[in-house]
């Protein structure tokens, strides 16, 4: 059993907090663009130079936060919000959704990708093969903050959240950066030396990733205001559910029309 009492401010600089939760997206973003560039400047399947990603980072970032964050209000906490709508802002606070933050890219993507001339799949597959090096840093800034908590267990790895309570619960957190952050990434390179065909690392980044978190869900406590939809689904099970059907209609749509 580990005891969570752990800081999530990493550093202070005079009166102003670092914490570990901005690190991770700093951090996920610099190691993320920089194996793009990598994977770009080894692969013919690229037909653009290494420096897109350079011209593509504030877009990312913008397209991260802004997503990210709309979709933890309209998703997640919509009620809350349109009363207390000067909280939009506070996103040092907490309260990013993944698949907000997707759909966030998605449509910074076709903007970019029509200015740039670039082949939308042919984008969107650089992305998802480095996407799950800032999910898996993500997750363990969750962990540090205590946020995400799981369900209660007494299996040996459990955690008890100090700040939280004192039950002791699954490491749900560390169960994601495991799952959507390591595994998938290991998945994704695999298939990418073998399948280069456009597209199709787009489709199993969104249906492996959405099985990953399905069963991630499984040990995670839902948002307490809430709860499981329909009595056992949690939001994050049902937004993974519709990203998991849109992931098979790529997968079907690329195996029927394959782009080399």
């Amino acid at each position: 059993m580990f005891f969570n009492n752990l800081n999530p401010v990493a550093f202070n600089i005079y009166d102003f907090e670092i914490r570990w939760y901005s690190l991770a997206y700093i951090f996920g973003l610099i190691f993320a663009f920089q194996y793009g560039k990598y994977i770009v400047q080894k692969n013919y399947f690229f037909n653009f130079k290494k420096e897109i990603l350079d011209d593509f980072l504030p877009y990312a970032v913008l397209g991260i936060i802004v997503g990210g964050r709309l979709g933890y209000i309209i998703f997640y906490d919509l009620y809350y919000y349109i009363n207390n709508p000067f909280k939009i802002l506070y996103i040092w606070q907490g309260g990013m959704s993944f698949h907000g933050g997707l759909i966030g890219i998605i449509f910074i993507t076709f903007y970019f990708i029509k200015n740039k001339n670039i082949q939308l799949f042919e984008f969107t597959d650089l992305l998802a093969i480095i996407t799950p090096i800032g999910l898996f840093l993500g997750r363990i800034a969750n962990f540090i903050n205590s946020e995400l908590i799981g369900v209660p267990t007494n299996l040996p790895w459990s955690v008890v959240f100090i700040k939280i309570d004192n039950v002791p619960r699954h490491p749900s957190q560390i169960y994601e950066a495991l799952l959507e952050g390591l595994l998938l990434f290991l998945l994704l390179n695999l298939i990418f030396k073998y399948k280069k065909i456009k597209g199709y690392i787009s489709s199993f980044f969104l249906i492996l990733y959405s099985l990953f978190r399905i069963v991630a869900e499984q040990f995670r406590l839902p948002d307490e205001h809430i709860g499981y939809i329909f009595g056992f689904l949690s939001m994050g099970t049902i937004l993974s559910l519709a990203m998991l059907i849109i992931g098979l209609i790529i997968f079907i749509h690329v195996k029927y029309t394959k782009q080399y």
